[in-house]
């Protein structure tokens, strides 16, 4: 059985992809004042699932670019639709068995670059990118109700039965 934590991200990444959903093209490039398009906003978040998951914890980099086109303070720019999504689907396909194996204290464990430590362990790292997607989630579906879009997902789903509360100690 998966981690709890681990859990909890999988179920947030379903409902980052329900926030996503029927999105086109011409959408996902559109920008609105100062927001990122929602084409960036998904190749963001494929950036951090890859620096914490593959780059920091296993060395892996299969996406060397995506830090400097979508980092934080990256240039602004709206990349189409299908490319970030393929992206984003291959990155956390490749995260999935390092992330199904986790275990408390692998959560414990400090992060590192280089055999450093970066200030965080990896628990609290997947915390800040579980509260990463909420905080885009929610500025995707103000995009999407800003450009007109009707009948979006209502957030949260369905977690009783998707994501349920299991303490770290059952598992």
């Amino acid at each position: 059985m998966i981690h709890p934590l681990v859990a909890q991200l999988y179920f947030t990444r379903d409902e980052w992809q329900r926030g996503i959903d029927g999105v086109s093209p011409a959408d996902a490039i559109k920008h609105i004042g100062a927001m990122n398009s929602i084409s960036w906003l998904i190749g963001h978040m494929a950036w951090q699932e890859q620096k914490y998951w593959l780059e920091l914890a296993q060395g892996k980099k299969p996406f060397p670019d995506l830090a400097g086109r979508f980092a934080a303070g990256a240039p602004k720019n709206s990349p189409p639709l299908n490319e970030v999504e393929k992206i984003w689907f291959e990155v956390t396909r490749l995260t999935r068995p390092y992330l199904d194996r986790l275990t408390t204290a692998d959560l414990e464990a400090e992060l590192l670059r280089h055999g450093k430590p970066v200030g965080q362990s990896l628990g609290s790292a997947m915390l800040r990118l579980i509260y990463h997607y909420w905080h885009h989630n929610g500025e995707v579906m103000a995009i999407r109700q800003l450009i007109g879009h009707h009948n979006l997902p209502e957030f949260v789903g369905d977690l009783e039965k998707a994501a349920p509360f299991r303490s770290v100690y059952s598992s």
